[in-house]
């Protein structure tokens, strides 16, 4: 069964309203998966997160289940985006798959190289 996304109001308010200005761009079916997440998210205020879940602005490691490799990278605003900062876009495919998520949860998702099981290994 699939894990339940979480989601601060603040990530929660601004995916939306990234996602009502960005519909009509190349990557909507990303798009539409994001919003199909946050539809079935859990919304928490700020002052009430108790648990540590990726949210905008995390340091998180990923691991493919399928050939064991890691990738480290920040999840940030897509003005923040840097590959050679290792900071990605919140709007790109692999971020949207994890974000939400708690440490140890497994994800599938559709990627751009086919459809991978992922486990997030940490979040800072």
């Amino acid at each position: 069964m699939k894990p339940i996304p979480n989601f601060t109001k603040h990530d929660f308010n601004l995916l939306n309203e990234m996602i009502k200005s960005n519909i009509n761009v190349s990557n909507s079916k990303d798009l539409l998966l994001l919003k199909q997440e946050l539809e079935r998210g859990i919304i928490h205020k700020e002052e009430d997160v108790t648990e540590k879940f990726i949210k905008i602005n995390s340091n998180v490691v990923i691991e493919d289940l399928e050939t064991k490799r890691e990738m480290k990278f920040q999840i940030v605003l897509p003005s923040m985006a840097n590959i050679k900062e290792q900071k990605v876009s919140v709007l790109a495919t692999l971020c949207i798959a994890v974000i939400g998520f708690k440490e140890n949860d497994e994800i599938e998702w559709d990627l751009p190289g086919g459809k991978k099981m992922l486990k997030i290994k940490s979040i800072d």
